[in-house]
């Protein structure tokens, strides 16, 4: 341990860099241990510590000359046996605080380049700012979020069902499937998961209801990006980043209208809504996603007929996915619509494994 630090101290000297004093000091006064173990006889490797590139850094650096010494830093830095000595070195001659240096020779990475957003405003690139959101950790992403009141995933419980209802089940029992669904009575605009469903309309510009609450609690970069998409078809699903919403991503399908009645057509194009956001949220690994009650408002769509639709293609696909999702959140705000699910969910999600008729 001794060894490293007097080497470390001998590195930054050799590097004539202003900043290092800074770092040296920093480092001798916090009394850092390092925990970075070598097996005897093993030949030497690169070691644990980095500054992780992941979020294209080099965009968020405040001046020309800082990009170009991290774009420069990359080019063979793994290979070096004295590498993560180098990038304490580039760390600190770019502003990383020491805290951040230290504990990234503990844990692998510096994650947390700062940056500042303005998530009010619709001035700035969209792109850029989403990719940076979308490197983040979920910690790391709160100070972002345009809301203080977020619910966190493991604050929303399990739905468990209970055994011995009168009602005939429709699916029979799969354990696989315990623990990944949830009802919800709430805002969607709060919870802090991978993503929400947005039941949007074709131009995925904003609207009433839902549609308009999360483009209000994102903030304008939403609806750029979302003109980006150049709208949605019924039935099909688009996902964007989440922006000031505590959810990662939003994901934007088109509900079917049916103030006419409900005909094939349109039962068919509601399971597509459920269908294209589960595989949009799977392929973007998004292990938590929420619906709203989609096409039930001012589409006309009846709820008790609704209910059924979304929940015979969640089950779907769970059936054949299960692993590729960890929680699906049926969030209402209505009562009725909580009643609604209270009621149907133990038909497609039962407790015990005697399914007595197949709709």
């Amino acid at each position: 341990m001794a060894l490293q630090i007097s080497a470390l101290f001998s590195y930054m000297r050799a590097s004539r860099c202003t900043t290092l004093s800074r770092v040296r000091a920093d480092f001798q006064a916090a009394g850092v241990r390092f925990k970075h173990g070598v097996t005897p006889g093993s030949p030497p490797g690169p070691a644990r510590g980095h500054i992780n590139a992941a979020l294209r850094a080099e965009k968020f650096f405040t001046t020309p000359t800082n990009a170009a010494i991290w774009r420069s830093s990359q080019v063979k830095a793994s290979s070096s046996p004295r590498g993560w000595l180098g990038k304490v070195v580039l760390g600190a001659a770019l502003g990383v605080s020491t805290f951040a240096l230290v504990q990234s020779l503990h844990t692998g990475t510096v994650t947390a380049m700062a940056r500042k957003l303005n998530l009010n405003s619709a001035d700035g690139d969209w792109k850029e700012t989403k990719d940076y959101l979308l490197s983040l950790s979920v910690t790391d992403r709160r100070q972002h979020y345009r809301t203080s009141d977020f619910v966190p995933l493991h604050d929303i419980s399990v739905w468990t069902p209970t055994a011995g209802g009168s009602e005939k089940t429709v699916y029979p029992r799969n354990k696989k499937l315990d623990n990944k669904i949830s009802l919800y009575s709430g805002d969607i605009t709060k919870l802090e998961i991978d993503a929400i469903v947005n039941a949007a309309n074709k131009t995925l510009l904003g609207g009433g209801g839902v549609d308009g609450a999360i483009h209000r609690a994102a903030g304008p970069m939403l609806k750029q990006e979302c003109a980006s998409l150049h709208g949605c078809e019924t039935g099909e699903a688009k996902i964007t980043c989440g922006y000031g919403l505590p959810a990662k991503y939003v994901i934007h399908t088109v509900g079917p209208v049916a103030q006419g009645g409900v005909g094939d057509e349109e039962k068919k194009a509601l399971r597509s809504c459920y269908k294209n956001s589960l595989n949009a949220a799977a392929k973007n690994n998004a292990r938590s996603v929420a619906f709203p009650c989609i096409s039930t408002g001012v589409y006309g769509y009846p709820p008790e007929q609704a209910v059924h639709e979304a929940l015979a293609t969640v089950r779907e696909y769970l059936d054949e996915h299960h692993d590729k999702l960890d929680r699906v959140i049926f969030c209402v705000f209505l009562p009725t619509d909580k009643e609604l699910y209270m009621k149907t969910l133990p038909l497609y999600f039962p407790a015990e494994d005697t399914v007595k008729s197949k709709l």
